[in-house]
């Protein structure tokens, strides 16, 4: 029996529970998405970047990989950031971009990718075009292979147009591959003798912890130690409990300062992260004197390139699950509450701090939300005074890169939608973040979801600014950002929108956003308030 190449790959996706596209359709994909089976739904985006950002959010929710559509070459161009983002945040996509006709890919036309394979390197883990018609449905089994075994990730597929209604033979290309890893029993076995040996240890915990659904695990490890449980640098998910006396806070992302933050500590365990993310260059030993370190990572690539410290690759709810009934529980030593005050550089008292704003909007909060956040050089407030005690409540970039989180939400409230857990989405987002992707708005209008963008607008890059007295730079231009209608833009793609100045608006246009079953944008002018960089 013969069926066309499009019947093979839908029929191979269905199995694999892929039946969610987020694209931005062009001509080379319009022979893909023709016809679309009715059991496939279509997620809209006016933007790649939004377009992988979405998926990425979807995929984070759902657990599972997601298909994504774009467009040629120059749409993968688009895609790039995102893809970057994804990548560092261990989001299983299969990212598909279309391709010219075979028979005219010889002589370069309009559209073609000329180095499709390459392109998207190196944050794919795998990257391809079928030789022939006849492999586009094992490619797309081998992609999602690729991209949901650990550590998991973005993949590629360029696809010729002219490939889907190919006649090949019918025949089940499904198989299954395992997701996580599991630690080696020897290895283990070492970091158990050592950790017993320990006399003051102290935990270090990554997104991985969220990512294998440890949350869980990690506490109780935590509270097996009784040891203080640092949070990585510039940590994309909430991976412990912040109102457990045990919680330390977040490292700095200095080499100096952070091992300050280990001092008195003989042994580090850093589990489900690399060794570190760092941002300002401060000099320093990486580990303080007499402190040696474990890291515990799905990720060889991570483990391969820490400067320093001992690694085991696992899963990391394999590996707390397997070392816990290995180690003492050790004696409850009470600990003083962690403390993370900001200190501020300048003052001025025209807007509200976003200090003010946090706390203005805290309590209004229902009980179960998702937080998502970029504004960098507002994040420690926020993390402060919205403590996060809920696992999968959390999300930001892994990778730093403007325009992730407003489309990600959206895939976010899209899983709500899915799940039918229907928790709010509320995105704290600077007014420079804003302006990268603000088109995803659109896409959040028309699929009724429920999605609160409050843009923290103190008309700068503020973040750049606290960067720049760090490293003791002057004089850069392009650092101020003055004259941006944010809630104009909101309004224009069809959302909610308006400005709120004093705390009175802001609590009224909050409430009101919050029951509003939709896209609401709130524009809050803040003060030009700036902080220490590393604190």
């Amino acid at each position: 029996m013969h069926v066309s190449v499009k019947t093979a790959t839908f029929k191979l996706l269905r199995q694999l529970g892929m039946t969610w596209i987020v694209g931005n359709p062009g001509s080379t994909e319009e022979t893909f998405l023709q016809d679309l089976p009715e059991d496939f739904t279509y997620i809209q985006a006016l933007h790649e970047g939004s377009v992988v950002a979405i998926a990425d959010g979807l995929a984070q929710g759902l657990r599972q990989a997601v298909l994504v559509n774009v467009h040629t070459g120059v749409g993968l161009g688009n895609a790039m950031g995102a893809i970057l983002t994804a990548y560092q945040n261990k989001t299983p996509l299969i990212i598909t971009s279309g391709q010219q006709t075979r028979d005219m890919l010889l002589f370069e036309p309009l559209l073609t990718n000329v180095n499709a394979v390459t392109m998207p390197l190196p944050w794919v883990k795998w990257s391809y075009e079928p030789v022939r018609p006849e492999d586009v449905p094992g490619a797309f089994m081998r992609a999602y292979a690729m991209a949901v075994q650990p550590p998991a990730g973005p993949v590629h597929l360029s696809l010729p147009m002219d490939d889907w209604d190919k006649m090949i033979t019918d025949r089940n290309y499904l198989r299954t591959v395992s997701h996580r890893v599991a630690p080696d029993p020897v290895r283990l076995a070492d970091f158990a003798r050592r950790i017993d040996q320990s006399t003051n240890p102290v935990l270090i915990y990554g997104a991985d912890i969220a990512r294998s659904d440890a949350w869980d695990a990690g506490v109780h490890l935590a509270e097996q130690l009784q040891a203080p449980v640092w949070s990585t640098p510039f940590n994309e998910r909430a991976i412990f409990p912040c109102s457990n006396s045990l919680y330390a806070g977040i490292l700095p992302a200095a080499i100096a300062p952070l091992a300050d933050c280990l001092r008195g500590h003989d042994l580090a365990i850093v589990v489900g992260a690399p060794v570190f993310r760092y941002y300002p260059y401060v000099a320093g030993h990486y580990l303080p004197e007499g402190t040696s370190l474990l890291q515990i990572t799905d990720d060889s690539d991570a483990a391969a390139k820490a400067p320093v410290g001992d690694s085991l690759i696992s899963d990391s709810l394999l590996f707390l699950e397997q070392i816990v009934p290995m180690i003492a529980p050790r004696s409850h030593h009470a600990r003083p509450p962690h403390h993370d005050p900001r200190v501020k550089w300048s003052a001025s008292t025209a807007f509200l701090s976003s200090e003010a704003v946090f706390d203005i909007l805290k309590p209004l909060c229902p009980d179960e939300f998702i937080l998502l956040e970029e504004s960098p050089s507002n994040a420690p407030a926020l993390r402060q005074i919205f403590a996060i005690d809920q696992p999968d409540s959390f999300y930001t970039f892994a990778s730093g890169q403007l325009g992730w989180n407003m489309p990600a939400a959206i895939g976010l409230a899209l899983h709500e939608q899915i799940s039918g857990r229907h928790r709010p989405v509320i995105v704290f987002v600077g007014d420079g973040a804003f302006n990268y992707a603000p088109q995803c708005i659109y896409t959040g209008v028309r699929h009724h979801t429920h999605v609160i963008f409050v843009v923290l607008q103190n008309h700068e890059y503020a973040i750049l600014k606290e960067f720049a007295i760090e490293e003791k730079l002057k004089n850069i231009p392009g650092l101020e950002l003055p004259g941006i209608a944010i809630a104009d833009i909101g309004s224009a793609y069809g959302a909610h929108a308006t400005v709120a100045i004093t705390a009175i608006q802001l609590e009224a246009a909050f409430r009101e956003a919050m029951g509003y079953q939709g896209v609401s944008v709130l524009q809050v002018p803040i003060s030009s308030d700036l902080h220490p960089l590393i604190d």
